[in-house]
């Protein structure tokens, strides 16, 4: 069945002003037409500012019981149309059905989470001299626009769309062109569970339409998630005068100490490089292990990426979907010739799979240096080099030794050298004998360096609620 969407913009559901589309086919299949959407540019999201402008002190002054019961509803929702949404993930996205089922059951999870944020938003009183009293109110910060990515096209957007809604802004939503639906589907979810039409738009496009958002001075706040070179336009368009939290790309380690146990460090290496097809922002993309370990770790890897069972999602035993798109499959074959070209030896994997689909197999690559492209860029694909450290102090300044600083992980039975590691690594996110990737929903959430802004963090934590909210002090003296 193929879709035909649109954009919500002013409570209505209605096409691009232009009246042009885009298509999206599935990713495992690209004969299957998804849907088709309306292709947005800037007259679409300036229609749309205009009404959120319009209904913003409405829904600011909604109280916050009845935020919180709208996204709890929502949630209902989204659990009502599991099954349904699981099956368009993956047909959307390219998702095997453990991956989707875990998005789909994390997200309404999400918005009941972010639906008790609406009643913890509280000021703070400070000692006065005299009968004097000073205190502090959280206001919204306006229309929070929200650009998210396909790779998560549920969970993420409902980490931004929560708590902007909570706190009672409304909300400029422009999801990947690569997952529309899954963009349309959230909306639609929150509108059934009673948001009012005018606190939220949601206008489809590619980087035209988000450039739009970003650009909008009326736009109070922008959350983006996605690669560090569309964060940093971004950042440019935004400016002093507005907010901005940005989550970016990644270049995630994970350390080998001597001590590790090796079938377990095999394990957590092949879940976070290759779960989601390597399509995770904080995804293994570099190993880097002592000596002593190297080879067998390495060979143990290899092993288990070779054994990986790669087809369309919703095929039973499959454990590696296809890529999002052709270009996520040429970008990623660019990548694995970059690694042979400048010497690194290919263990295994790096070939497409078949003549439909945009399937490949997961490349190890063996004897890569600190200056090569698969060791320094973000290939965001199932692809891990293997990198040789004489000790583990070697192994840590090596993987520090890049741009990125989301996610690192370090395998030892050592509880000195991990709590030494977790001091000493220059990334927002630390994991000690776990995968890279996974994270708790109700911790920060963000990187260092060229991963993150590093201002807001995001997802949960005692700072969620500011990016989202305006701190206020008022002074208060008894009538004279």
């Amino acid at each position: 069945m193929t879709v035909e969407g649109a954009n919500f913009i002013d409570g209505q559901w209605i096409p691009a002003a232009s009246g042009r589309t885009f298509a999206r086919h599935n990713p495992a299949d690209p004969d299957d037409l998804v849907g088709v959407f309306p292709a947005s540019d800037g007259v679409d999201v300036r229609t749309a500012v205009d009404a959120l402008d319009k209904a913003a002190p409405e829904w600011a002054a909604t109280p916050p019981e009845r935020r919180a019961a709208i996204l709890e509803a929502a949630a209902v929702q989204l659990e009502s149309r599991a099954a349904e949404l699981i099956a368009e993930l993956i047909r959307e996205e390219g998702k095997t059905t453990a991956e989707a089922t875990m998005e789909v059951s994390r997200t309404p999870a999400n918005l009941r989470f972010y639906a008790g944020e609406a009643l913890r938003s509280t000021g703070t009183t400070y000692p006065a001299p005299g009968e004097g009293l000073v205190y502090t109110l959280r206001e919204p910060v306006g229309i929070v626009g929200a650009i998210t990515p396909w790779n998560f096209p549920f969970n993420i957007p409902s980490r931004k769309l929560g708590p902007a809604l909570a706190a009672g802004n409304p909300v400029l939503y422009k999801p990947s062109e690569l997952t529309p639906l899954m963009g349309q589907r959230l909306v639609e979810a929150l509108l059934d569970g009673g948001l009012p039409p005018s606190a939220v738009a949601l206008v489809q496009g590619d980087g035209v339409a988000g450039a739009a958002v970003a650009a909008d001075p009326r736009v109070a706040a922008v959350t983006f998630t996605g690669s560090t070179a569309v964060g940093r336009a971004i950042h440019q368009q935004v400016g002093p005068q507005r907010r901005v939290q940005l989550e970016m790309g990644g270049k995630n380690p994970v350390v080998v100490a001597g001590d590790a146990d090796l079938d377990a460090a095999a394990a957590l290496i092949v879940k976070g490089a290759f779960g989601l097809s390597g399509q995770a922002c904080t995804g293994t993309s570099r190993v880097i292990a002592v000596d002593e370990v190297h080879d067998a770790l390495l060979d143990r890897v290899v092993a288990k990426a070779d054994a990986l069972q790669v087809g369309p999602g919703n095929e039973p035993g499959v454990q590696m979907g296809p890529l999002a798109s052709a270009a996520q499959r040429e970008k990623f074959l660019h990548y694995v010739h970059a690694g042979i070209t400048e010497g690194a030896t290919l263990r295994c994997g790096g070939t497409t799979v078949g003549d439909h689909g945009f399937f490949v197999r997961p490349a190890v690559f063996a004897d890569a240096l600190p200056t090569m492209r698969i060791v320094t860029e973000e290939v965001f694909g199932p692809l891990v080099a293997f990198q040789r450290a004489a000790s583990l102090d070697e192994a840590v300044a090596l993987a520090n030794a890049t741009e990125y600083g989301l996610a690192a992980s370090i395998v030892t039975s050592d509880l000195a050298a991990a709590t030494r590691f977790a001091r000493q690594s220059k990334t927002g996110l630390v994991k000690i004998n776990q995968p890279t990737t996974g994270m708790a929903m109700n911790a920060p959430f963000g990187g260092y360096k060229a991963s993150s802004t590093q201002t807001f963090k995001e997802q949960a934590g005692p700072t969620l609620m500011e990016f989202y909210t305006l701190e206020k002090t008022v002074y208060l003296t008894p009538a004279l």
